[in-house]
């Protein structure tokens, strides 16, 4: 019976370290558990075998655990969860391409303080700052500042 906790315990120790390792890298829980059910196993040993058992068991234990952390960082387990692509962009770059102060358009839609208006063809989200304008209005942009129309 006791042999059989003992190997049950280091195994699952073995088993969450490699999860750890392997699917949940970056998480510790993990890992800390595995390292405390080894160690808990390896304690068994002491407390129910002789000392050179124990030591052989305290070996067998720190090799294999030290091997499993060691095959994942070389065999490449973190690239996978690494970002390899690059974002370039930024969210409306030409939101306002076209748009000059002064142009004039028409609301689409009540504006209290945000709503619709139409510049030309393009249908954009606008403010006011002198408060509501009905839908169907003639407007003029006012303000061009930090992707945000402000007309009156």
């Amino acid at each position: 019976m006791t042999w059989a906790l003992i190997l049950g315990l280091l195994v699952l120790g073995l088993i969450l370290i490699l999860l750890e390792v392997i699917f949940v890298p970056g998480t510790t829980v993990v890992g800390i558990l595995g390292l405390a059910f080894s160690a808990l196993g390896v304690y068994l040993t002491f407390v129910n075998y002789d000392s050179s058992t124990a030591l052989w068991v305290l070996g067998l234990t720190a090799m294999t655990n030290v091997g499993v952390i060691f095959y994942g960082f070389k065999s490449g387990v973190w690239k996978r969860f690494s970002l390899k692509d690059t974002i370039s962009s930024r969210t409306y770059d030409d939101r306002l391409e076209g748009l000059q102060v002064g142009l004039r358009g028409k609301t689409v839609s009540d504006i209290k303080p945000y709503g619709k208006a139409e510049f030309g063809d393009t249908i954009y989200e606008v403010k006011s700052n002198s408060g509501f304008i009905p839908a169907g209005q003639d407007v003029e942009i006012q303000q061009l500042e930090y992707n945000r129309i402000i007309i009156k």
